[in-house]
């Protein structure tokens, strides 16, 4: 997999018009202290209001923060954000949409969200963040012997609790969630494409982990592009890698100039 992504210009200046989706932590910006932290990056609201103002772009930031922390980290007008992995919605026109019944979700991670805190008591480290629409447990700062141990717990707790169709288990370093399937970044972009269709466009995804991964498989069989931010190159279904969000920063100032070129 190629690093530098220069030469994806092409590709985008032909197309004339570019569907860009981002996803934010780890990506657009460093990851937060801790999950509920949420103070706007100057930077990256400079570059993206100067961007919603190109005609060429249409930009959409596809997060696994729930909508009301990706609302107050982008206070940037013309954007389409995407909250708790495209679950709740807001349109560029300020319309919010919630893909499912909260009512539907809830009772079951009422059900389930004591049992956690109890794996939690007298520990260190562990943070249980309460989405919503899910229920993530991250152990980032936890001793690893016990971060193993009480993810193991958890992770049993969870598929007692939220067994069936509507529910799945989402992992990544130090870190579990349990949330509706509809939660999935793939089927996000997809319906974000399908409903808002713009024909002639070219779509372009930008994300750092596993969930933004299900939105490559989406991207790339659509005929769109795809970027790894990793500081490291390690397998994944992208045309190119930057090697973190202040690369993609500088990457995004440039954008401008690939139709000016």
């Amino acid at each position: 997999m190629p690093d530098n992504c220069n030469k994806l210009n092409r590709r985008i200046a032909q197309a004339g018009r570019l569907w860009l989706f981002l996803d934010y932590d780890g990506t657009l910006a460093d990851f937060a202290p801790t999950p509920e932290y949420v103070e706007p990056h100057p930077e990256v609201v400079d570059i993206l209001t100067t961007l919603s103002h190109r005609p060429e772009l249409r930009i959409a930031v596809v997060s696994g923060r729930r909508l009301r922390h990706v609302q107050a980290l982008l206070p940037v007008p013309g954007l389409l954000l995407a909250g708790t992995y495209g679950l709740e919605l807001q349109t560029p026109s300020g319309q919010r949409i919630e893909r499912l019944s909260y009512d539907r979700i809830r009772p079951v991670l009422e059900s389930l969200k004591p049992r956690w805190q109890a794996l939690l008591a007298g520990q260190e480290g562990f943070f249980l963040e309460d989405k919503g629409w899910s229920l993530a447990l991250h152990a980032r700062f936890a001793n690893e012997l016990a971060a193993g141990k009480v993810l193991r717990a958890a992770h049993s707790l969870a598929l007692e609790a939220a067994s069936g169709e509507m529910f799945r288990l989402l992992g990544g370093h130090r870190f579990l969630e349990v949330g509706p399937k509809l939660a999935h970044k793939g089927r996000a972009v997809e319906y974000l494409l399908e409903k808002y269709p713009w024909p002639g466009s070219l779509s372009l995804y930008l994300g750092d982990d596993d969930k933004d991964e299900e939105a490559f498989e989406v991207i790339k069989a659509r005929g769109g592009l795809t970027i790894l931010v990793a500081q490291h190159p390690r397998p994944a279904k992208a045309d190119c890698r930057l090697e973190s969000p202040r690369a993609v920063r500088s990457w995004l100032k440039a954008l401008p100039g690939v139709w000016s070129s």
